[in-house]
């Protein structure tokens, strides 16, 4: 498929896209969809306590981001998904403080354009909400 010259909107989406599979096949069958595009894609799922688990939220997005091979092993492209995911945990600080979150981290790069999704259920038991937090870097 011929590669189009995506912007951040589209990259954005894609990591929404990529952060709402429901399990690892649609997972990597939407990540060759989007690797015939020129768009790079890695997610991981997480869940825990949220302000004890900021850091390690992070993490992962770092460390999922070079397995897949969205980002090199490099201080800028590490830090771009590194603040992506803070300014998108940012977000969903509000309806998160003092509770569990379970769900997706989703991460989309194309070209200079990086962006990271958390897609959390926020809440107890079966109690919860749902919240979506989205960062984009340039690198």
């Amino acid at each position: 498929m011929e590669n189009k010259d995506f912007g951040s909107k589209e990259i954005a989406a894609a990591s929404i896209k990529i952060a709402l599979t429901t399990d690892r096949h649609e997972e990597k069958l939407l990540q060759a969809d989007f690797a015939r595009q020129g768009i790079m894609t890695a997610a991981v799922d997480y869940g825990g306590e949220f302000i004890n688990s900021i850091m390690k939220i992070v993490e992962r997005a770092v460390v999922s981001s070079k397995r897949e091979g969205v980002i090199k092993d490099t201080h800028a492209e590490e830090g771009a998904v590194a603040g992506a995911a803070r300014e998108a945990l940012s977000q969903i600080i509000p309806k998160a403080l003092g509770l569990n979150v379970g769900g997706k981290i989703g991460i989309a790069r194309y070209k200079d354009h990086i962006c990271v999704t958390v897609y959390f259920g926020v809440g107890l038991l079966h109690l919860n909400e749902i919240a979506i937090g989205l960062g984009h870097r340039v690198v």
